[in-house]
């Protein structure tokens, strides 16, 4: 009798298990991958002048498009964007999911979403690795309004004053051995004219882990995607796991000397489809000089 009861307590712990699992499960799948967090970020310089000062930026990254985040999810992205009210938007790559097919209605639902987003001064994106699969996605962007950095740079004006300078580099997961030979051009204008010194600066990077492959001291601020902060978190473990190429860096902020490097947690998933204490998510950073 006692061996009986024992034997159904631990049926009973098994059972317990098994349900905590699934639902940890179901939870990751159904629930963790909807909604929508807004990080806000005050960031102050004393380079950044009083044009820019306020200036609204709002950072947004992997969206892997067919996999986790559809039409429905991406304009309620939107939505909450406009909300923001910002004056330039950057996305930082992975707009389309790798394993997604793309169909004409496909393209023109981000066409139609992309193009809403509302700015007062600009759209600005690079590649992720997985855009790299789709020739549609430079016509995608450009139809919707957004200037694409590839491996370059432009200068943001506001009331006629001081520019802020914006470069963005393309993915760099199918040739790391190209960055720096691709990053030239930006460094060659950094070092072009002494007043660049002088003003604010900001990079574009998807990747997080080749940052320690250029110099980034250049730039005041460096806004990069990719690892999602890791889709998965442990409670006081942290990331269990992160893509390759975000292995150092992959968390929420890094400070590299006198650069603040910010990482979004994207809005999609990739590979697999959780994720788990870290919800989808933007960053909206206002610029101050004081």
């Amino acid at each position: 009798m006692k061996e009986q009861k024992k034997n159904y307590t631990w049926l009973k712990i098994l059972i317990l298990i098994i349900l905590l699992i699934t639902g940890i499960i179901l939870y990751s799948r159904f629930i963790s991958t909807k909604g929508l967090t807004v990080k806000e970020y005050k960031i102050t310089d004393s380079v950044i002048t009083d044009n820019f000062h306020g200036f609204k930026i709002v950072h947004i990254s992997d969206i892997h498009y067919g996999r986790t985040v559809n039409n429905k999810a991406l304009l309620k992205i939107i939505n909450e964007v406009n909300l923001l009210k910002p004056d330039i938007v950057v996305f930082t790559g992975d707009l389309i999911d790798k394993d997604t097919i793309l169909t004409n209605t496909i393209i023109n639902e981000l066409k139609d979403n992309l193009s809403n987003i509302k700015v007062t001064v600009g759209k600005y994106a690079i590649t992720g690795e997985d855009d790299a699969n789709f020739n549609e996605w430079e016509i995608i962007m450009k139809d919707s309004g957004f200037q694409v950095l590839k491996d370059n740079y432009t200068l943001i004006y506001k009331e006629g004053y001081s520019p802020i300078l914006l470069a963005g580099l393309s993915s760099n997961t199918n040739n790391p051995e190209t960055l720096i030979e691709r990053y030239q051009p930006i460094e060659q204008y950094l070092n072009s004219d002494e007043y660049l010194n002088n003003i604010y600066k900001i990079l574009l990077i998807h990747e997080p882990d080749f940052i320690d492959n250029i110099n980034y001291s250049y730039f005041n601020l460096i806004l990069g995607g990719h690892s999602h902060n890791g889709q998965i978190h442990i409670p006081l473990f942290g990331a269990i796991s992160t893509p390759t190429h975000s292995k150092k860096y992959y968390g929420e902020y890094y400070k590299m000397e006198q650069t603040h490097f910010y990482i979004s947690g994207g809005l999609g998933t990739s590979d697999y489809s959780f994720r788990f204490c870290n919800k989808p998510s933007i960053n909206f950073y206002r610029l101050t000089n004081k």
